[in-house]
């Protein structure tokens, strides 16, 4: 018995003196403040008529901290730097609008779907109006834009590999090769192919209103943040189950009417 306990006495004195880690959620409530991460993707993410952030993401950071009685506070970076800046604890959240996918689960937890998505395509009118097949547009005499690190980048290798695939790092310039006739089309999340042929209806088209690969939008937090994770599927449950997701979606994706005090 005397030797269960000299070897026992270790392992109890790690348990007892061994400090319990809090979750971010007790830290988030006791600082007042949630700490967003956000990449900017037009209606995502953008900068309004005073440089203020507006969009989608925006909207649901801010309603989830209200909810929480705390305030959000927003940090902006590319888009391959958000997952480091969650892990290095930079932030407390990332912001709506990142897909599920296998490889970024092992790097963050997924809080379940804010929407459904998926990968969507958006063309030049003007370059295209001769191509009537998708397969087509796998040709080295074709343009294709895309953004980095996303899930539209890598739809874009696998289908069109031998098309002239342009990656930039943001998503201005992507749009900007489609719009101004560099490229024939742009391969981007579906909610983004959608907005940006309804904002450019004279010279981009959206010839598939389906997407080429379907997928789930979510919140990511860290690895190990279980209590802030219960809550965020906590919000999520509700707020797709009152609708407030849904109109907030439909607001910034489905019409253009945020752009008009802009336009006067």
């Amino acid at each position: 018995m005397g030797r269960f306990f000299a070897r026992a006495l270790p392992v109890l004195l790690l348990l007892v003196f061994t400090p319990v880690s809090a979750d971010v959620l007790d830290d988030i409530l006791e600082r007042k403040t949630l700490r967003v991460g956000v990449a900017e993707f037009v209606p995502w993410t953008m900068r309004g008529k005073s440089g203020e952030l507006i969009g989608y993401e925006i909207d649901v950071a801010r309603k989830i901290a209200e909810d929480m009685g705390v305030e959000a506070s927003f940090r902006v970076y590319d888009w391959e730097d958000m997952i480091p800046a969650l892990e290095r604890g930079d932030i407390d959240i990332i912001a709506g609008g990142m897909a599920i996918t296998p490889a970024r689960a092992l790097r963050v937890n997924f809080t379940r779907p804010l929407a459904d998505s998926g990968v969507g395509l958006v063309t030049n009118t003007s370059m295209t109006e001769d191509i009537r097949m998708l397969p087509e547009l796998n040709n080295e005499s074709i343009t294709i834009t895309t953004v980095s690190d996303t899930l539209a980048a890598s739809v874009a290798e696998k289908l069109f590999g031998d098309a002239n695939i342009k990656i930039y790092e943001a998503p201005g310039e992507a749009e900007a090769d489609l719009i101004e006739g560099r490229a024939h089309a742009y391969i981007a999340g579906m909610p983004e192919a959608r907005f940006l042929a309804l904002q450019n209806p004279d010279k981009l088209d959206l010839p598939i209103d389906k997407p080429l690969l379907a997928s789930s939008e979510a919140l990511a937090v860290n690895k190990g943040e279980q209590q802030f994770l219960n809550f965020l599927d906590a919000w999520v449950t509700a707020r797709r189950t009152d609708q407030w997701l849904q109109t907030a979606r439909d607001y910034w994706f489905g019409t253009l009417e945020w752009t008009e005090p802009a336009d006067k």
